[in-house]
């Protein structure tokens, strides 16, 4: 799966250079709490990287990346953070499941797809950032074009052009007028559409239209352009490596053959500006020198997350799936020592990739590995589990913290919640008990208690601010209390009483608030998590 994380690289890059591993951990600390050792890990290998870059090409040649295994449960924050450690970089981050490959020969995607699809997600990035170059440029562009197909210029005017164009050698595709009768069906007054013009009127004209464009006055105005037939012709060449090699289109290979086809097509004056756009965005951009931008970046800062590889840690035994196991080690081992591997773009390696292995390690253990592929990760990292005050710091310290999410959700409906810090105790509470009662699923679990809690509010609230009263005592409406038949097995809420949506006054007005406590979340919760069976399905 890949996972694009944007960014801009040049400021990234300079506040990077200027962080030391402390920054880095403190940076990461923003977003996942406590797992210090995991952290102070990467922040090194982060460190480690940009000291390579400072070397002279023969010896920052011969450093090898310091591959890292983490060791932990699930939802201990493995995953978390390895893509904000490549956000912060603005490295090509890829996250794999080491469960989905099989050794060569049987049903299974091949290892070699890893650095494909990290190519892939590479010059995605850095196609996005040659837009927000261009972006400017682009649109001023697709803005004059569009003018030209509202108000085509006059003869003179074509005929100047077109000698410039001839005499620059400019690229004739396009939306260029080669001759006096427009292409255009626009309902203008008969004197604009027969009636030739002087230059100066013209221009008045058109700055005219330039006005009414921009205040959106012509969006719904149909034009005719030229756009690119989509149905082009594909051809797909499947390769020896599988699948991963079968988006090969003809077309690529030979470019003569299938030109650009295009057809007259008409649409709003809102929609043609987009499609302008984006096609001089495709004009403006070097795809090339895209790509070469993207290769460089994957082999000198590519960050590869192999979760799940506990899953194929096991030794030959002679039957059954540890033959397959071991194959996929030894299919992955040469990715992760380093080697070249042939994409469509051109040949990558993987030397200086960085590669973050992480596992649950429940049957398994590390040293279950081939050896070769144990001493291509030096550095081990034990996850801790996670206490009920690392549950209570999950609820409310990282910046898009559960309970910042529910509020702003919450804040479309006009509506603000407030959580009392009793009502965070009881929930982290709860999620650390059935943690440890069933199966460990880490801070996944408080997902599960916070909508256990807000199922009725989120239900209601729409109700509760159409039908809202004048308030008495400051209370406007209720949120009442579960209408639906509990689970079979739950423990029925005992003296279940309504939640108050208060009325206040705040200095931009007043605002309709609903204050959580920690009754409330034992009313909600609490009956099933004292059944263990029923806690299981639905915690």
């Amino acid at each position: 799966m890949a996972i694009y994380l944007p960014g801009i690289a040049e400021d990234q890059a300079v506040a990077l250079e200027e962080m030391t591993p402390r920054e880095i951990v403190a940076e990461l600390d923003k977003y996942v709490v406590g797992q210090y050792a995991a952290k102070r890990a990467v922040a090194i290998a982060l460190r480690n990287r940009q000291r390579r870059q400072k070397l002279a090409p023969e010896i920052a040649d011969e450093i090898m990346p310091k591959n890292i295994i983490m060791i932990g449960a699930t939802g201990v924050g493995k995953t978390e953070i390895a893509r904000r450690l490549a956000k912060l970089t603005n490295s090509p981050f890829l996250k794999v499941e080491a469960s989905k490959f099989t050794e060569v020969g049987y049903v299974g995607r091949d290892v070699e797809s890893i650095v494909r699809d990290l190519v892939e997600t590479a010059i995605e990035m850095v196609r996005e950032e040659k837009l927000e170059e261009t972006e400017d440029k682009a649109e001023r562009n697709a803005e004059e074009r569009l003018l030209d197909l509202l108000l085509p210029p006059s003869p003179e005017t074509l005929k100047a052009a077109q000698a410039a164009q001839k005499t620059a050698d400019a690229d004739p595709a396009g939306l260029t007028l080669e001759s006096p009768t427009p292409s255009v069906a626009i309902d203008f007054d008969a004197a604009t559409e027969t009636k030739p013009e002087e230059p100066h009127t013209q221009e008045r004209t058109r700055e005219k239209l330039r006005q009414q464009f921009r205040e959106g006055k012509l969006d719904d105005r149909i034009v005719e352009l030229d756009a690119r037939d989509r149905n082009q012709p594909q051809f797909e060449i499947v390769g020896v490596g599988g699948t991963e090699d079968a988006d090969v289109n003809l077309k690529d290979i030979l470019p003569g053959l299938f030109g650009p086809r295009k057809s007259k097509r008409k649409m709003k004056v809102s929609e043609a500006f987009e499609y302008l756009i984006s096609e001089e965005e495709g004009r403006l951009i070097d795809m090339d020198l895209v790509t070469r931008i993207a290769i460089e970046r994957v082999e000198d800062s590519g960050i590869v997350f192999l979760d799940e590889i506990d899953k194929i840690a096991g030794r030959e035994g002679g039957h059954g799936p540890d033959i397959s196991r071991e194959g996929v080690q030894r299919d992955i081992l040469p990715i992760v020592e380093g080697t070249t591997v042939n994409t469509k773009y051109g040949f990558v390696s993987t030397d200086h990739i960085l590669f973050i292995a992480a596992g649950a390690f429940h049957v398994s253990k590390p040293s279950d590995l081939i050896p070769e592929l144990q001493g291509r990760f030096p550095i081990r990292v034990e996850l801790q589990s996670l206490t009920v005050e690392d549950f209570i710091r999950i609820l409310t310290e990282p910046k898009s913290s559960l309970v910042k999410q529910s509020i702003a959700l919450l804040e479309t409906e006009g509506l603000k919640l407030e959580f009392q810090p009793d009502a965070l105790e009881e929930m982290a509470s709860f999620a650390f008990n059935v943690n440890e009662t069933t199966e460990n699923i880490g801070a996944r679990r408080l997902h599960t208690i916070m909508e256990r809690v807000l199922d009725e509010i989120s239900f209601q609230a729409p109700d509760l601010i159409k039908n809202a009263q004048p308030a008495v005592n400051g209370v406007i409406a209720q949120v009442e209390p579960s209408t639906v038949q509990q689970p079979r097995g739950a423990a029925q809420p005992e003296n279940a009483h309504p939640l108050p949506v208060l009325e206040r006054q705040v200095e931009g007005g007043m605002e309709r608030v609903v204050l959580i406590d920690r009754e409330y979340v034992r009313q909600q919760v609490a009956g099933i998590v004292k059944n263990q069976d029923l806690s299981r399905y639905i915690l």
